[in-house]
C-alpha cells in the first residue's frame, strides 16, 4: 500500500464486513484521505486489513489510543452503534456512524447529546444525499417545477443471496430490509419532500421464515398532504431498486429503470433518470405530455461523503446528515415496523418511545 500523501486525512474503519470494506475501497483511492487503521475482532477483518497492508486492531478502543486518525467510520452492527460512536466521541474523534444511527431512539439520541456535550461532529451515512442524481432532484422539487408534491411511489425490491443471512443479527429483529435498506428510500423522500407524519404497514416474513421480515408494504402521509407507497423485499426477482438502478457501486450490475416516482400538481420525476413529466401546452388528460431528461455528471456518493466527512471534522462545512437529522429518520422506519406489528396507523412523532 502506498504511503499517504502529506496533507491527506487518516481514517479508522470500525467494523469491516459488507459495507465497511465498501469504505475501506473508497477511502484506498480518495485523494483527500486514506486507510488509516481498521478494527474488527474477527478473523476475517484481521485478514482483510492485511491484504490492505493497513495497521489492524482487534478492539477498536485501543484503535482510539493508540493510532491517532482524523475521523472514524463506525460499520458495526446496529445494536453497537452507541456504545462503539461514545468512545470514538469520549476521544474527541468525528464520527461517521452508518444507518441506521442506532438500534433505537433511545440510544441515537443519547449518541447526539453525548455527540453535542463533548462539541465532537457526529454524522450518519445516509449516502444518498450525496449523489448528484439526488440533489438535483431535490433541486427540482424545491424549484416548484412539479408544482404541490400530491404523491410517490417507490420500490426497493431485490434477491439478497442466501449466504448474507449467515450473520446471525441479519435474521433476528432489526436485521431486516426496514432498517437495513428502506430506511435509505425513507431518508430520501424525507430529503426531497419534508416530515412524514403518520405510517400505515404490513409485513411478511412467509418466504424465508426468519425472526425478522423480508417483505414489507408502506403507506405514508407527508406533513405538506402529500401521500406516498413503499414496497420493499430482498426475496424477489427484480430489478427496481436504487442501488440496480442508480449505478453507485460496482459489484451491482446497473439496470436501466426506476425506483422512485414523484407526481405533482404541474410535472412528475422520475429517480434515478430524472426523467421530467409535464404538459408543454394545455393541460389535461386528453393532452400530449412532453418528457424532458436531465442527467447531472455522474459522481460516486461514497467518495464524496469521505470528502465531506473530512471537511466537517476540519470545522469547514457542516452535516449533510447530522444525528439528528439521521434519526427523524430512523423515527420513520421504527414507525413502519410498529404500523405493520400493531395493524393500525402509527403517528410518527409517538413511534420508538
Amino acid at each position: 500500500m502506498p504511503a499517504p500523501a502529506p496533507q491527506s486525512f487518516g481514517i479508522a474503519l470500525i467494523g469491516a464486513g459488507a459495507i465497511g470494506r465498501m469504505h475501506a475501497e473508497r477511502c484506498l483511492r480518495h485523494p483527500e484521505v486514506h486507510l488509516a487503521a481498521i478494527a474488527d475482532p474477527t478473523e476475517a477483518g484481521r485478514a482483510f486489513a492485511e491484504a490492505l497492508g493497513v495497521p489492524w486492531y482487534a478492539d477498536h478502543r485501543e484503535l482510539l489510543r493508540v493510532h491517532p486518525v482524523g475521523a472514524a467510520i463506525v460499520a458495526t452492527p446496529n445494536a453497537t452503534h452507541l456504545p462503539v460512536g461514545l468512545d470514538c466521541i469520549a476521544r474527541g474523534v468525528p464520527v461517521l456512524v452508518e444507518k441506521p444511527i442506532a438500534g433505537s431512539l433511545a440510544d441515537g439520541l443519547a449518541l447526539c447529546e453525548a455527540a453535542e456535550g463533548a462539541r465532537v461532529p457526529l454524522l450518519v451515512a445516509h449516502h444518498r444525499r450525496h449523489n448528484p442524481i439526488q440533489r438535483r432532484a431535490r433541486e427540482l422539487v424545491a424549484s416548484g417545477v412539479l408544482g404541490r408534491p400530491v404523491a410517490v411511489n417507490g420500490m426497493a425490491t431485490w434477491l439478497k443471496p442466501d449466504g448474507y443471512f449467515d450473520l446471525a443479527w441479519r435474521r433476528q429483529n432489526g436485521g431486516g430490509p426496514v432498517l437495513i435498506n428502506l430506511i435509505h428510500d425513507i431518508d430520501q423522500l424525507r430529503f426531497m419532500l419534508g416530515e412524514v407524519v403518520e405510517v400505515q404497514a404490513t409485513a411478511s416474513n412467509a418466504v424465508r421464515g426468519f425472526e425478522v421480515e423480508d417483505t414489507a408494504a408502506v403507506l405514508l402521509r407527508f406533513a405538506n398532504g402529500a401521500i406516498g407507497t413503499l414496497v420493499v423485499s430482498d426475496t424477489v426477482t427484480a430489478p427496481w431498486n436504487w442501488d440496480l438502478a442508480a449505478g453507485e457501486a460496482g459489484h451491482y450490475a446497473q439496470q436501466p429503470v426506476d425506483a422512485l416516482y414523484i407526481c405533482g400538481t404541474e410535472g412528475s420525476l422520475t429517480l434515478p433518470r430524472l426523467q421530467l413529466w409535464r404538459y408543454p401546452g394545455a393541460r389535461g388528460w386528453h393532452e400530449e405530455l412532453a418528457v424532458q431528461s436531465t442527467m447531472p455528471h455522474k459522481g460516486d456518493p461514497y467518495e464524496e461523503q469521505l470528502r465531506h466527512l473530512r471537511a466537517v471534522a476540519e470545522g469547514r462545512e457542516q452535516p449533510l446528515c447530522s444525528g439528528r437529522d439521521a434519526l427523524g429518520t430512523l423515527r420513520v422506519a421504527l414507525a413502519v415496523l410498529e404500523a405493520a406489528r400493531s395493524r393500525r396507523p402509527v403517528t410518527v412523532a409517538e413511534a420508538g418511545a
